[in-house]
């Protein structure tokens, strides 16, 4: 109905609409789980190889580093004699780690501390919400829902997605990106053993092709600041062309200064996308990742490259898609039976309570505009219970009107003046309908407190409307009625 508003509309009035919710508009609704382990153990990785290089800069001699479960590590000492230095290392620089039980002098092992694991998880789920919320957001949806679920799940509701699939590989993928220069002598200890594909310059074609790299990482998509997709030239695939911050440049150009003509490999999510050969040195921070990609691929790989990476891989534990036409049948139905019953009410109103039935239907209208319009003030999203909470609203709106006329009713018939009668049956009404509103209210309070999703948007529109009835059956239909009064100067009322 926004569309078909007049040119002029929009600069004299507010012209939001009311959003319309998953089950309105179709959409996904996912549950992802958090492999919080993994987080622990790429924490571990990444402590044992940190450490390792300040050993060797300490020029104490190791080897035979390995990963044990998913949170210790151990190596050996090439000499026992720098056991002390080695401890002294950890307990100035590591506390969050202690050693194992199995240390026997040569050989040592560390683990993090309890407290420590917990917190990585903890902070694995948050950062992935994280992550995925500037995803989705990246992507452009509307009103996406985005919010913790239990320990290690995140809850996502993506109404007005067409390509689900599409979403669901945008939003799951981890997007580790690492850059690791290629072996120039293959066989050595250590090594990545990674697949990855290779394009014939010749016909075209593509085929898979396993690198041997280097165990050192150079850099990860952290020292990434911009990433753009962009098309390809005479008929090259697009690609994304990522810029580095001041501290990955300055890794960078060193990296290619001292290894031109070897092959640096851009490795993500555990696959070489492209492993060019270094010309020259490269400085400015620039580099592209090629991967024979369509558009839409480049565009998405941006975006998660942009919103950074997962700390641990993500799992779909529940799935359900909405299909728009559902949304679009629940959406007629729903109109057709508030028409129905609409109708129904305002011709029932009027012949039982005749001239007071119609401004009742008058204050009623109002009701449904006051509070349409407060939902779409708001940016509301509405869903099928918050059309349930509309009509409970609407429903407590005519007893609050019947409240109203019945009172006046009986003043009428103990032979008072209208006005009078207008004046007690107002008074004797307002303490009934403030009572049942009210707390109809504080439940809804409650509820939008601790609800969450559909139970929300219940809630809210349960709570606006509760206060556009006070005001439409209280005040407004007061004042409908002493409009009336005045112009018959106070000699009669139709009710």
């Amino acid at each position: 109905m926004v569309g078909e508003l007049p040119s002029w509309w929009p600069g004299a009035f507010p012209s939001e609409s009311i959003r319309l919710g998953l089950d309105l508009q179709g959409g996904i609704h996912l549950v992802l789980e958090v492999d919080s382990d993994k987080a622990v153990a790429n924490q571990v990785d990444f402590l044992s190889q940190q450490l390792k290089r300040e050993l060797r800069d300490e020029e104490i001699a190791t080897r035979d580093w390995t990963v044990d479960g998913d949170t210790g590590f151990s190596f050996d000492l090439v000499s026992r004699s720098k056991r002390d230095r080695v401890d002294s290392v950890i307990a100035d620089r590591y506390g969050n780690v202690e050693a194992a039980a199995t240390n026997d002098g040569r050989r040592l092992s560390y683990r993090f501390i309890q407290p420590e694991v917990d917190n990585i998880k903890q902070l694995a789920v948050d950062q992935a919400l994280e992550t995925i919320r500037n995803r989705v957001d990246e992507f452009g949806v509307n009103e996406p829902t985005i919010q913790r679920t239990g320990k290690d799940g995140i809850l996502i509701q993506l109404p007005g997605v067409q390509d689900p699939e599409r979403a669901k590989t945008l939003i799951g993928r981890t997007a580790q990106l690492e850059f690791l220069l290629v072996a120039d002598q293959p066989g050595k200890a250590g090594e990545k053993i990674l697949s990855g594909f290779e394009v014939d310059p010749l016909t075209g074609g593509r085929y898979d092709v396993q690198y041997n790299l280097e165990p050192e990482v150079i850099m990860t998509g952290e020292v990434i600041s911009d990433a753009r997709h962009r098309p390809g030239q005479l008929g090259d695939s697009p690609y994304v062309l990522i810029t580095l911050n001041g501290h990955g440049a300055s890794i960078f150009e060193r990296v290619t200064r001292e290894s031109v003509g070897r092959q640096l490999a851009i490795v993500l999510d555990g696959k070489v996308q492209s492993a060019p050969v270094i010309r020259e040195r490269i400085g400015g921070g620039v580099a592209s990742i090629t991967g024979n990609f369509t558009l839409d691929e480049a565009r998405d790989l941006a975006i998660v490259l942009r919103a950074g990476a997962l700390p641990a891989p993500v799992t779909i534990a529940e799935e359900r898609t909405v299909g728009p036409s559902l949304g679009r049948d629940s959406i007629v139905n729903g109109t057709r039976s508030f028409m129905l019953g609409g109708v129904m009410v305002i011709l029932f109103m009027m012949v039982y309570y005749r001239f007071s039935g119609f401004l009742a239907d008058l204050s009623l209208v109002l009701n449904v505009l006051i509070l349409l319009g407060v939902l779409a003030g708001f940016e509301a999203t509405l869903t099928l219970p918050g059309i349930a909470g509309i009509v409970l609203t609407l429903g407590m709106a005519v007893d609050a009107n019947v409240l109203i006329n019945e009172r006046v009713r009986e003043e009428l018939r103990q032979g008072q003046p209208p006005r009078a009668a207008l004046d007690a049956g107002y008074s004797r009404a307002l303490p009934a309908i403030l009572d049942s509103n009210l707390t109809t209210f504080l439940a809804g309070l409650i509820l939008f407190q601790f609800g969450s999703g559909p139970i929300k948007g219940f809630a809210l529109t349960l709570c606006v409307g509760i206060g556009s009835t006070i005001f439409s059956a209280v005040f407004a239909s007061r004042v409908f009625h002493d409009l009336t009064i005045v112009r018959s100067n106070n000699r009669s009322l139709s009710i």
